[in-house]
């Protein structure tokens, strides 16, 4: 894997487990979600940061990974925070943070530990 990649990757993992701890610390509640300027701008961003950081990976490894991951859904989500976030849908941002976060953090964990090597800058074995 690329050095680059290998940065997103974790980066990305990060972000993820920053929005499973935030809907576990405000609730799995949409009702909560959609109310709670916090919690909501919490979502959002760590989610726009996970568009950003998909975007930058390398073509090699998006295509090769084509088939677990939509890399391109993720940046387009990424590009709608950046550009319509007052008329973003919450309802896909919380079906994206609830259903789609926990699929992406399972591919990252899955990516680090078939590649051990190339994360050991990394504290790999901290989750």
């Amino acid at each position: 894997m690329k050095e680059s990649d290998v940065q997103r990757i974790w980066h990305i993992k990060n972000y993820c487990e920053e929005i499973l701890q935030t809907v576990e610390r405000f609730g799995e509640n949409y009702e909560i979600f959609t109310s709670d300027k916090v919690y909501f701008n919490a979502i959002c961003m760590n989610i726009m940061q996970i568009g950003e950081l998909s975007g930058s990976l390398s073509d090699e490894f998006k295509d090769s990974t084509k088939n677990r991951i939509t890399w391109g859904a993720l940046k387009g989500m990424r590009n709608m925070f950046a550009h319509k976030y007052i008329s973003t849908d919450k309802l896909i941002i919380w079906n994206t943070a609830t259903k789609d976060i926990p699929v992406l953090l399972n591919f990252c964990k899955d990516i680090i530990f078939q590649n051990p090597d190339d994360f050991k800058p990394f504290d790999f074995l901290e989750f």
